[in-house]
């Protein structure tokens, strides 16, 4: 698994100054809107650290790269491997068991006594 993924970068390109509320909605799969609001909420409030660790994710931390996702289904897929890399695995594990499933009915399908598909080839013959 690459670590490029699931790394935390600050995302300049949907971001409105610094990019690092939209690199935290990237990074846990939120809505950018809900981010930036709770971190008003919280200045607001008297929580007068939170434009130092603002300043401090901004300066430290990693523009996003721009070709890091392919489409927006990957994007999803990996902000699940953030959440839960335990549920991720499950999932895929049964996708493959649904694929898996799906192949073996296709070849029982296929390999048995099948009339038709019989005639279709001493046909072709």
């Amino acid at each position: 698994m690459k670590t490029a993924h699931t790394k935390f970068y600050r995302d300049k390109i949907n971001g409105k100054w610094m990019g690092v509320c939209a690199g935290i909605a990237d990074y846990t799969g939120l809505d950018v809107l809900w981010i930036r609001l709770a971190f008003v909420v919280l200045t607001v409030c008297g929580v007068g650290f939170m434009p130092v660790i603002y300043f401090a994710l901004g300066f430290l931390s990693q523009p996003k790269p721009g070709g890091l996702y392919v489409d927006a289904d990957e994007q999803k897929f990996w902000q699940g491997v953030r959440q839960s890399p335990a549920r991720t695995a499950r999932e895929v594990r049964a996708q493959f068991r649904d694929i898996d499933r799906r192949l073996a009915e296709v070849e029982a399908f296929y390999v048995s006594s099948n009339p038709r598909l019989a005639a279709e080839i001493e046909q072709l013959r």
